[in-house]
């Protein structure tokens, strides 16, 4: 999403088959890194659910779940705060 030199990203719940641009099952979330700082919008009731089905985030979402401090990595793989 977004225009040349302002992205702008949809945080989505897809399946594992689905292209990278194609077909998503739900929005939960946006991020927009041209903001200072980074502006990170998520529907946390939608995303812990999600996580709490079984979906497994891609590195670039586990990274901004963090932040957001919804997730926190444990000793062996990541725990979900809820």
């Amino acid at each position: 999403m977004g225009a040349k030199k302002k992205p702008f990203y949809r945080i989505v719940v897809a399946e594992n088959e689905a292209p990278r641009d194609g077909r998503f099952i739900e929005i939960v979330g946006n991020y927009d890194p041209m903001k200072d700082p980074a502006e990170i919008n998520l529907k946390k009731d939608r995303v812990m659910n999600w996580l709490s089905k079984g979906a497994k985030p891609t590195q670039t979402v586990l990274s901004l779940l963090k932040k957001e401090g919804l997730i926190t990595p444990g000793p062996e793989k990541t725990q979900i705060e809820g």
